[in-house]
């Protein structure tokens, strides 16, 4: 009875599921409002070369209030940069995932005060999820260097520095002075809070420590191994990592974070995790035990469909 009930859900996961995942885009999403002509302008393709050395991509939802010192933040940063290295050109993208507040209004009021060859507003027309948001807003990069980063400003994000540190330790060039090598070069570093762990377990629940602890248990059980942390929204890749890793994305919830580590193990693809500054900030659209157990699902998803073989990886194994 048990091995017919096993058959049946392999039947009907073969059935029900597409080998790579269809990306679904609207004809709106294909282009962004560009304030200087006031018309709308195409978004260039991932597979095209790379022409500037940072991409990064905010994916936003309902983010009107936390967005606004993300932004801040970020320009502060690059700005200070560009102005150390003259010929450094960034990008952002906020990607708006259907948002039903005014999150494209504070995106493209950024867009009115720094030009849309820096900041671009991807408007969804419907709610895709995290994973999603993020692989339209990857598509339409330009950088040769691509970060997401998310709008709450979690992350310090002068930490820039210590992924792209550990990036050219990796692949032995440089992100701010060489990007038509860099995005070449195949590998990613993401940003991890796993060194804050002990003080997050004497601020947190029994029960929100329990959950913890079994997401991460099944993240190592089903998926990644060697990364303490998954999730940290801060992850940086070069432009060919980039396209590898997204192109083979299945999961467009919380848990795409693992699916994405888990095809770059997959293929070899060398990763470095570095410690970065983190602070909890209020409105998180995480709700602990249903998105604790809709990652866990999806954890569990991710391991039957590519070990029965009806998910697949589009690359092969990087030498």
């Amino acid at each position: 009875m048990i091995i017919c009930l096993v058959l049946l859900l392999f039947i009907f996961v073969f059935l029900t599921t597409n080998t790579y995942e269809v990306v679904k885009r609207h004809k709106e999403e294909e282009t962004f409002f560009d304030p200087k002509t006031a018309s709308r302008l195409h978004f260039p393709s991932i597979s095209d070369p790379q022409s500037l050395n940072l991409s990064i991509i905010v994916p936003a939802y309902n983010e009107e209030e936390r967005l606004p010192p993300m932004l801040n933040e970020t320009f502060e940063f690059m700005e200070k940069r560009i102005k150390e290295f003259p010929a450094y050109k960034y990008e952002v993208i906020v990607v708006s995932d259907g948002s039903k507040d005014n999150t494209v209004n504070v995106a493209e009021d950024f867009t009115k005060k720094y030009g849309s060859d820096k900041i671009r507003c991807l408007e969804l027309i419907e709610n895709r999820g995290k994973g999603g948001a993020v692989q339209l807003g990857v598509q339409s990069s330009r950088g040769a260097t691509i970060l997401f980063a998310d709008a709450d400003g979690a992350s310090k994000f002068e930490d820039l520095v210590k992924l792209e540190r550990a990036l050219k330790d990796i692949i032995s060039c440089d992100p701010v002075t060489e990007p038509e090598l860099v995005s070449q070069k195949v590998a990613l570093s993401i940003g991890s809070r796993a060194h804050l762990e002990r003080e997050s377990l004497a601020t947190r629940s029994l029960f929100r420590n329990l959950l913890m602890y079994g997401f991460h248990f099944l993240v190592w059980l089903f998926t990644v191994r060697g990364i303490k942390d998954t999730q940290c929204g801060f992850k940086l890749f070069t432009r060919k990592s980039a396209n590898i890793c997204f192109q083979s994305l299945h999961v467009n919830r919380w848990a795409f974070d693992v699916e994405l580590l888990y095809i770059a193990q997959k293929l070899n693809i060398p990763i470095a995790e570095v410690s970065v500054r983190w602070t909890e900030i209020e409105g998180s659209k995480v709700t602990p035990v249903l998105s604790w157990i809709q990652m866990g699902c999806d954890l569990g998803l991710i391991w039957l469909k590519y070990r029965i073989g009806v998910w697949k990886v589009k690359c092969n194994k990087i030498n």
